[in-house]
């Protein structure tokens, strides 16, 4: 199966990034996982990025905070998808980090995900590659039909019991 490329900027970053983790680990997609700034070791994350495809990785998940150039920066010289994860910040709560991901110039797209949705860049990165892969668009189809049921499961609860005795066991 494809491998998706896992790449932060910063340790801080670990916990939205094993999101995305976490579900392609859900979906049997192999991953590789980085740490590399491209502010401070330009030289390694160019060799990174412009050899990804040759190690067999076909969407890459970028997540970075501020400036967050890094997820443009795989655009920039990755041909295939890449997902951008805006990381939330303390100075302006990770609006900074999204604008500087989604505005990226034509020609050069990033896919972006919300402030620290590092589960829904595993999820797009799964949905992508299921457009070649039917196996994993049923592990997808399936994984849609699980989350309706909780809900479903969730309304009958609150229709048998009442909406106290529903909060009561939250």
């Amino acid at each position: 199966m494809a491998k998706v490329g896992i790449v932060m900027g910063s340790d801080s970053d670990m916990p939205i990034m094993a999101q995305a983790a976490e579900i392609l680990e859900q979906f049997g997609i192999d991953y590789e996982m980085n740490i590399i700034s491209a502010h401070r070791e330009p030289d390694i994350f160019f060799d990174w990025a412009k050899n990804a495809e040759s190690r067999g990785i076909r969407v890459i998940i970028a997540g970075a905070g501020k400036a967050a150039h890094l997820p443009g920066m795989c655009a920039a010289l990755f041909p295939m998808p890449v997902i951008g994860i805006p990381m939330k910040t303390s100075d302006l709560g990770g609006v900074d980090s999204l604008y500087s991901i989604v505005q990226m110039p034509g020609g050069i797209p990033v896919a972006t995900v919300a402030i620290n949705g590092g589960k829904n860049a595993g999820i797009l990165a799964a949905k992508i590659l299921a457009v070649s892969d039917t196996g994993l668009l049923g592990k997808l189809k399936e994984y849609s039909e699980n989350m309706k049921n909780e809900v479903v499961k969730k309304d009958e609860k609150l229709r048998e019991a009442g909406y106290r005795a529903f909060l009561a066991d939250k």
